[in-house]
């Protein structure tokens, strides 16, 4: 596998993106998927980006992998396992024999054609890509995400299944380093 050999630039880049929460992280993701496959902006709130060559509506939802934590937290493990936690001690690598849990949520699959997912690993950046018919047939996807959520699923990449998605969609595994350059560049 690829590996951050040398670039301290590279590594604080890495580690900022794992530091980044929610809205903030997926931008980084679409950001990343826009400029890896030349879309452009959506237009729209319903979907990201917009393959202008063929028009098809572009969904992106990444995970960044973590190690499960071990414990839940108690009165008395509370510091414990907050120092835990951190990037170094928690983030996995894609040949690590870990168990992982990362949940692609909020998957409106009427609302585009095709959807780039995947998983930020601590060594590399693995990329997944599934038209929205294939959907419904994704190992472990459900279509009920919250109650009441009419067309709103999620399904999980896991060690269980991991094995699947990288034999049937990946597309792409990048290095931090090909990343940095990748959105490094205008």
């Amino acid at each position: 596998m690829h590996s951050i050999i040398g670039n301290e630039k590279v590594w604080e880049f890495r580690d900022g993106i794992f530091a980044l929460r929610t809205r903030r992280f997926g931008t980084v993701a679409e950001i990343m998927i826009k400029k890896l496959y030349h879309f452009a902006e959506s237009g729209s709130l319903a979907f990201d980006k917009k393959d202008i060559k063929t028009n098809e509506r572009i969904e992106v939802k990444f995970s960044t992998v973590m190690k499960e934590n071990d414990d839940k937290i108690r009165d008395d493990n509370v510091i414990e396992q907050c120092l835990k936690a951190t990037i170094a001690n928690r983030a996995m690598n894609s040949d690590d024999d870990c168990y992982f849990d990362c949940n692609i949520q909020q998957v409106k699959r009427k609302e585009f054609d095709v959807l780039y997912y995947g998983l930020f690993f601590a060594d590399v950046v693995e990329i997944f890509k599934m038209k929205s018919s294939e959907i419904l047939s994704c190992p472990g996807y459900s279509d009920k995400q919250h109650r009441g959520n009419e067309g709103e699923g999620q399904f999980h990449l896991n060690q269980d299944n991991i094995a699947y998605h990288r034999k049937n969609h990946q597309v792409l595994v990048l290095s931090y380093q090909e990343l940095y350059d990748l959105l490094k560049s205008k």
